[in-house]
């Protein structure tokens, strides 16, 4: 079948209810505690994402706690290559782990595919996002899956701006993928939870193991609303990538633009790679203001259709502008676009007005 009708019909019970239930339980009369050994609704949560991704999912209560859960068994001083610019939660984890001694932390530019396999000489493990966060750059997936594991390191890829449609890293090599599925996957923001699948049943064991020793387990109504989400993210996001491509277009040809970051568009550099390694564009964007960051603030003071708010991924089209972080090389002026389903010309009458006025 397509992806888009494993999304809708994965995960569902054989008997009984069409869709799983939720089971609001800790524990069972004949067979243990939900902490370790799961629950229904979770199970049922993981095998449609399972099904999507080529793997076995195990799923968190957030992406924050799946990502933990990846660098926690890391031996003491493994060297870990991960995102010179990337999401800011995982950068100040290991920026965090480094400055304590637990790991020996390279940063490169993901984009850069040189730069990348340099760093992997004698690394653990390899950390990409694709695309990247916030500057939706997008990594040569294959070839650096095929360097780390020459050079001994694992390949962990956190595909939540993609999703398993656009892009299923394990297919491409990784390991591992991860999800925030706050984002796309739920789709309504409304529920924090997170997803990680590996490629080995050996992996995902020991991902239940410190799911469950780290209590990062989640909640039966989050696992209910996420599985829900993802009946529909073929459609959502077919709306919003056809929208994000329009957009993008017009941001490029207006005056108070100086750069869009979109590998949807021919110009972009990542165009060639998305195209190669992904099913689509996706429904991130970012671009550049020509009058800096007091205009790029602006802006997001501006917009009344687009919310000026943090995270990504719901029906509803979010703004924010992402201040740099300490060594980050991101833009002052840059504003992030996570495109919705809204319609496409009231969604670019409202920025092109922010964009105008004053």
């Amino acid at each position: 079948m397509k992806r888009d009708t494993i999304a809708v019909h994965a995960g569902r019970p054989s008997e009984g209810p069409l869709s799983p239930p939720v089971v609001l339980a800790s524990n069972y009369r004949t067979y243990g505690y939900a902490r370790e050994e799961g629950s229904p609704t979770w199970e049922a949560f993981e095998a449609a994402i399972g099904a999507l991704e080529g793997g076995e999912s195990v799923a968190f209560a957030s992406g924050m706690a799946a990502v933990s859960a990846l660098l926690e068994p890391l031996p003491l001083g493994a060297r870990v290559v991960g995102p010179a610019v990337g999401y800011t939660g995982v950068r100040m984890l290991l920026d965090a782990r480094a400055a304590a001694g637990r790991i020996d932390l390279a940063e490169v530019d993901l984009t850069d595919t040189e730069a990348v396999l340099g760093a992997c000489e004698g690394a653990a493990l390899l950390w990409v996002e694709v695309p990247t966060n916030p500057l939706i750059g997008v990594p040569e997936l294959d070839r650096l899956c095929e360097a780390a594991h020459a050079a001994g390191a694992d390949v962990v890829v956190d595909a939540t701006f993609s999703t398993p449609l656009l892009l299923r890293p394990l297919e491409l090599g990784a390991d591992v993928v991860v999800h925030s599925a706050t984002k796309f996957i739920g789709g309504h923001s409304d529920l924090l939870m997170g997803v990680a699948t590996a490629r080995s049943p050996e992996r995902a064991d020991a991902l239940r193991h410190a799911r469950g020793t780290l209590g990062a387990t989640p909640g039966a109504l989050e696992a209910f609303l996420a599985l829900r989400g993802l009946r529909t993210l073929a459609v959502r996001l077919e709306r919003a990538q056809a929208t994000a491509a329009v957009l993008a277009e017009r941001l490029a040809a207006h005056p108070a633009v100086s750069a869009v970051h979109y590998p949807g568009l021919a110009s972009d550099p990542g165009h060639e790679r998305a195209a190669r390694l992904m099913d689509g564009f996706g429904a991130m964007l970012a671009f550049e203001l020509a009058g800096g960051a007091a205009a790029a603030d602006a802006v997001c003071e501006r917009v009344r259709v687009v919310v000026h708010a943090t995270s990504l991924g719901g029906v509803e089209t979010l703004i924010e502008r992402r201040a740099r972080n300490a060594g980050e090389v991101a833009p002052e002026a840059l504003l992030r676009l996570s495109v919705g389903i809204e319609d496409v010309d009231d969604l670019w009458a409202d920025l092109d007005r922010a964009l105008g006025a004053g």
